[in-house]
């Protein structure tokens, strides 16, 4: 089988978002559906528009509403009103725009496609799909607006996937660099971080500049005399975590824009970096805390194993898919050989093989297939397992661990480059798409 991690990213990306729509379950009843009937003589107005659509009111404060759940959630204390619906507002905006993006390029997710997204979401929260439905409609979402929402979320991470990532390019220099710069010491450590974004817009003039960037040094001076960096990040922060009190949790140093991990390089948790500018715009950034590193080469599990594919395609239906592999399945617990049967049936370059995908690392195969494979012991057979590829059996050979080796080390520094480009052209696509939005603020007219 190509390992190939792309199709992963998509569905990871998209659940990110998902989950955080499905777990809103602390949101207050008085969502759109409710204050529509609350307020029934209300008639819906148009608070902006972007290119050819709008964002009505009551988007607009169905919205702001779950923005100050989810702060309410995470003890952060709430912005001025007025400011926070603008913030809203800003994001609702730039989402609105990326989606148009996806659709004039062409990107489009079928309803089949998006249930099965929605059933692995439902399935990575161990709960069936009807009881995400339950989740979202309690809390006063309808089942359409959230598909539709996920959807929108689904053609975004494409759109980015094409415009973005396939274009992000790391060179053997670019590692060997990396290597030699990076040290033994800090190896494996991850940081704790919050971040303020404060966008520069394409072809900013010498004031916009400087208006700006008094702004952010404005903001870093407060973060820095002990006001509350979440606060400031809700009120101010132009990035898509702003609502998350800028929270971006433990990550990878060596995976971090390059802005970042110099940013932070030097700093103990608690502490405020400077004010730095990047091509998206002026950050600034807080350290919450640090694990890991260390020097010594990190050691991994390795698993050898084997499996049967039997793709889902235009012409093969995931039930016919899933029939296929089922009978397979049934073979295999009646006694027959499962090399002979994976040379016949799989449809993936192990099949010569036998199925045999060698030694593999963590992280080499698709979330679902690692998942189905670290529950089975040696010599198990798993059950048919779905992933975005299709249907597989699978056996465990062998495992153990060992170092990482000199080529995994490459491979790693490799991703991480890659990771850290693609975060610094993400934020970059993000801005031209935006300023390059015909976009219209109505809020001024109420």
């Amino acid at each position: 089988m190509k390992l190939i991690d792309r199709l992963a990213n998509l569905t990871t990306r998209c659940c990110g978002v998902v989950l955080l729509i499905a777990m809103l379950s602390g949101v207050a009843h008085a969502q759109t559906t409710q204050h529509r009937q609350a307020h029934p003589q209300t008639l819906d107005r148009i608070v902006a528009v972007v290119n050819d659509g709008v964002i009505t009111q009551h988007q607009l404060d169905a919205r702001t509403r779950s923005a100050t759940a989810q702060l309410h959630r995470q003890k952060v204390q709430l912005p001025p009103p007025e400011i926070l619906k603008r913030q809203v507002l800003d994001q609702m905006i730039t989402e609105r725009a990326q989606v148009q993006q996806a659709k004039e390029a062409g990107v489009r997710i079928e309803d089949n496609e998006l249930s099965q997204a929605i059933d692995r979401i439902a399935a990575n929260q161990k709960m069936s799909a009807n009881q995400l439905r339950q989740i979202v409609e309690r809390d006063g979402m309808t089942w359409t607006d959230f598909r539709e929402g996920i959807r929108d979320q689904m053609m975004v991470a494409r759109i980015r996937e094409r415009e973005v990532d396939a274009k992000v390019m790391v060179t053997p220099g670019e590692v060997d660099n990396f290597l030699a710069n990076q040290g033994s010491s800090g190896a494996g450590e991850e940081v704790h971080l919050a971040h303020i974004l404060i966008r520069i817009p394409e072809g900013a003039s010498p004031e916009t500049l400087q208006k700006l960037r008094a702004k952010a040094t404005a903001i870093d001076e407060q973060a820095k005399a002990g006001r509350d960096f979440a606060q400031l990040a809700a009120a101010n922060s132009e990035s898509n975590d702003a609502m998350q009190g800028g929270d971006l949790g433990f990550r990878p140093i060596d995976s971090l824009p390059q802005v970042m991990s110099s940013a932070v390089a030097n700093l103990k948790p608690g502490q405020v970096s400077d004010v730095v500018r990047s091509p998206s715009g002026f950050h600034i950034v807080k350290l919450l805390g640090r694990r890991g590193g260390g020097s010594a080469l990190p050691q991994v599990q390795q698993t050898h194993a084997r499996h049967i594919l039997i793709k889902v395609t235009e012409i093969t239906s995931e039930s016919e898919a899933k029939q296929k592999i089922t009978l397979v399945h049934q073979r295999l617990k009646a006694g027959e050989d499962f090399a002979a049967l994976a040379k016949l049936y799989s449809q993936d370059g192990s099949a010569q093989k036998g199925g045999d995908l060698g030694w593999l690392y963590p992280g080499d195969t698709v979330q679902p297939f690692e998942q189905a494979m670290n529950a089975l012991k040696i010599g198990e057979i798993s059950g048919p397992v779905q992933s975005p590829f299709g249907f597989h059996i699978i056996q465990v050979l062998e495992r153990r661990t060992t170092d990482v080796s000199q080529d995994r080390q490459r491979q790693r520094a490799m991703g991480a480059l890659r990771q850290r480009k693609m975060e610094d052209a993400n934020l970059e696509w993000i801005r031209q798409v935006r300023d390059r939005a015909y976009v219209e603020i109505r809020l001024e007219d109420q």
